[in-house]
């Protein structure tokens, strides 16, 4: 059997995972919708047995270091609950206009749903090496500096940097020790 650099084929490893909003809407700029996904990472934790290494929550994608033994079916159950609880959240809110954005950005083929949340896919990275896990979990820690929205890792509030350097962060990683 082929493999595709994109799919989830040896559990017992770790997988570095990008997951984008549609048309890069800054969903994740509202603090609920960004708290709804820190929730669901510790229900991954906590009830699905998924060890979460690093994450960052940016204002438009999510990148996360996980390992599980059923992590296919966990990231689909992930991405299928966070976009109905964030949906649920908007309309709560009144966020006609970003509903609006969702409901137009949905693919015909989405059946189940008038809006679309995410992108397809999650363009999963098996990681084999330590280097290469240092390597996902730096680049992961420095997105929000690379972006220009804080000086230091730690200064983000939606990121395992502060768990990394003795910090209480807002969701508890498997710590990877360099």
């Amino acid at each position: 059997m082929g493999r595709t650099r994109y799919r989830i084929h040896e559990t017992e490893y770790p997988y570095f995972i990008t997951s984008s909003i549609v048309r890069g809407y800054p969903v994740f700029s509202n603090i609920l919708a960004a708290n709804i996904i820190l929730d669901s990472l510790t229900f991954l934790q906590n009830q699905r047995d998924t060890k979460l290494y690093a994450y960052v929550i940016m204002e438009n994608h999510l990148h996360m270091i996980v390992q599980s033994d059923k992590l296919p079916k966990h990231l689909r159950s992930f991405k299928s609950w966070t976009a109905r609880a964030i949906i649920d959240q908007f309309e709560q809110q009144g966020h006609t206009r970003l509903l609006h954005k969702l409901r137009m950005a949905k693919k015909p083929s989405h059946t189940d749903s008038q809006y679309q949340v995410w992108q397809e896919g999650c363009h999963p990275k098996q990681i084999l090496w330590n280097n290469m896990m240092i390597q996902k979990i730096e680049y992961i820690h420095n997105n929000p500096v690379k972006r220009g929205f804080v000086d230091k890792p730690e200064d983000w509030r939606y990121t395992s940097a502060r768990n990394y350097l003795g910090m209480k962060g807002l969701v508890e990683v498997s710590l990877f020790h360099f």
